[in-house]
């Protein structure tokens, strides 16, 4: 219920997620503390897969190896004229307008003509916010105006498109501030990798052929994760219809939830520390080894981290999802190599780091026996925007106390998966970035995380990982650099919700 709370007030107060604070740049001496942490476990792909057979629909080319559309049904799902979802997004942006300046009477929203002209003949600038109002709050605010488009039937990289919209407009007439380069970077590139997301899960819970209590559920629980879909299906008729056949694509989708301690290390010191909660769930989506054309986020896998009992609460939020693939097997080894597109949030009392990246990537799979396999992934990304905090600890502030700066990324992840009883696993992740707003400096982030995990019963197993990471900052001649390792640790139970529903006909 909490998590359900937090998003309705997010969304309820979207308009915070485009707010400005107008600050007096910080230029103290620069120290940082960064980690990034995607996880890795057994469940790289479902292991249920191996024994499966394809349905026979999957000969028309039209429907999965489970038996479900790969595509959205068009004829249920029409693409609507391009004006209905671009006057979708200026209203969605007069409603925030409205809200910021009359509801919660904020200075930054007290527009007029003459604020218009300011903005149109100063032009951009790279602005002051918060961390997670930039890295968060926009790409949320984006994922709204993405699905106004992928609601009316128009494809990812076209729904993209009225993100873009949308944050242009409020940069010139919703804020009196000067429109900010990093607003539109992030919430045209974050906003559309979320909003896909949150549409993709939205179609698995929509089931346009039910009625009753059970419909009902699936309608709210589906507005829910996805309010501006939501809308749009009342406006169009789509709540209430009944059809007589599935009419969404839908993948596998799994859940897995962890829940534990989680041990930090104190700042300033490499040994002492505390233990506090972790409650972490991660989302796999898609089978990357069913040979087939692949759309974006055909396949993605995102993860939650949330650390209770220190602040902030939200410690990670992390995924990638293909945008073009094609799988390749070479005898027994299988893979799906491709571009991906990454998002990367991470925000604890040490560090502040985010990045959207874009890049090249294979993950494969290697049977070693009747019942182990080797799976493996190795992405490198170009990363157009990044922000590295200016020192680590508790960052409360609402400006901004971070670089803008851009780089490339390298990760690598490998696990051997040892039947159903356990997997032991390996994630190395190297960060370069170059800070181009700021004072100019080059970080290097790398990390190191050993892990493996037991079966206790059934999808019920116990885990432990240590996570080793590094951060170097240099600087021009002049200016000491500075470097900073961590080493921390958790212990957690793990619930592995597996659909199972798209195995038991075919197994």
């Amino acid at each position: 219920m909490k998590i359900i709370f937090t998003f309705l007030f997010s969304l309820l107060f979207s308009s915070f997620l485009k707010a400005q604070f107008i600050a007096i740049p910080d230029n103290s001496h620069l120290s940082l503390s960064t980690h990034f942490e995607k996880p890795h476990h057994k469940y790289l792909t479902l292991a249920s897969l191996d024994t499966l057979k394809p349905h026979p629909a999957n000969d028309t080319g039209s429907h999965n190896f489970y038996g479900n559309l790969i595509n959205d049904d068009s004829q249920y799902n029409k693409r609507y004229p391009v004006w209905e979802p671009a006057l979708e997004v200026i209203c969605t942006d007069l409603a925030t307008m409205g809200m910021d300046r009359y509801i919660l009477k904020a200075d930054y929203a007290k527009t007029s003509l003459s604020t218009w002209g300011y903005n149109l003949r100063k032009g951009w600038e790279w602005d002051a916010d918060g961390f997670t109002i930039n890295f968060f709050g926009h790409p949320y605010s984006g994922s709204l105006t993405f699905n106004a488009g992928r609601a009316d039937g128009y494809n990812f990289y076209q729904s993209a498109g009225f993100s873009l919209e949308g944050s242009v407009l409020y940069e010139y007439f919703g804020e009196n501030t000067r429109p900010s380069y990093n607003d539109v970077i992030n919430t045209t590139i974050n906003g559309a990798f979320l909003g896909e997301v949150l549409y993709r899960l939205s179609s698995n819970i929509l089931d346009d052929r039910k009625t009753g209590g059970e419909r009902a559920i699936r309608e709210i629980g589906a507005g829910i994760i996805d309010p501006i879909r939501g809308i749009n299906r009342l406006i169009q008729g789509k709540t209430f219809r009944v059809v007589p056949h599935e009419v969404y694509q839908k993948e596998p989708v799994n859940f897995t939830l962890y829940t534990g301690i989680h041990n930090t290390t104190d700042i300033g010191s490499k040994t002492t520390g505390s233990s506090i909660g972790m409650v972490n769930l991660q989302i796999d989506y898609g089978n990357p080894f069913e040979p087939r054309n692949r759309k974006p986020f055909d396949i993605f896998r995102v993860r939650v981290d949330v650390d209770y009992g220190t602040r902030p609460v939200v410690d990670n939020i992390a995924g990638y999802g293909v945008l073009y693939g094609q799988n390749i097997q070479t005898g027994k080894l299988v893979s799906l190599v491709g571009a991906y597109q990454f998002y990367d949030y991470w925000h604890n009392k040490y560090f502040e780091m985010a990045n959207a990246a874009i890049g090249v990537g294979a993950i494969s799979k290697l049977p070693l026996g009747t019942s182990v396999n080797l799976y493996t992934s190795l992405h490198v990304a170009g990363v157009p925007l990044s922000a590295n905090a200016i020192d680590y600890g508790l960052d409360t502030f609402s400006f901004r106390k971070y670089h803008y700066g851009g780089g490339f990324e390298i990760k690598f992840e490998t696990s051997m998966n040892f039947g159903s009883w356990g997997s032991v696993s390996m994630l190395a992740y190297y960060f370069w970035t170059h800070a181009y707003v700021g004072i100019p400096q080059n970080n290097s982030v790398g990390i190191l995380r050993p892990r493996f995990t037991l079966q206790i019963y059934k999808q019920l197993s116990c885990g432990a990982e240590d996570y080793v990471y590094f951060n170097s900052q240099t600087y021009p001649s002049g200016r000491s650099s500075v470097s900073l390792v961590r080493s921390e640790q958790k212990l957690f139970l793990i619930y592995f919700f597996e659909d199972k529903k798209r195995y038991e006909h075919y197994n």
